[in-house]
């Protein structure tokens, strides 16, 4: 697919160098930045909605397994 997309001068002229260090096209570099950029960015959406779920979610310890968690961590020799 052909784009054409605006960089600021000083972003396009480190791409080039990158991308002449790196022996590759440019077109690569760009496509490689941008899908990098879009897994960094994939969770957000997926964080923003089980935020929403669990915010009408009770937050509190059940308080019988408080008691049963600390149980086993008394009993357990660490």
């Amino acid at each position: 697919m052909k784009t054409a997309i605006s960089i600021p001068d000083p972003i396009f002229t480190a791409a080039e160098k990158m991308a002449e260090e790196l022996a590759i096209s440019r077109s690569e570099l760009y496509s490689k930045a941008v899908a990098e950029f879009v897994a960094a960015h994939s969770g957000d959406s997926i964080t923003e909605k089980l935020n929403e779920v669990l915010a009408n979610e009770p937050n509190e310890l059940d308080p019988v397994l408080v008691e049963m968690q600390m149980r086993v961590l008394r009993d357990d020799p660490w």
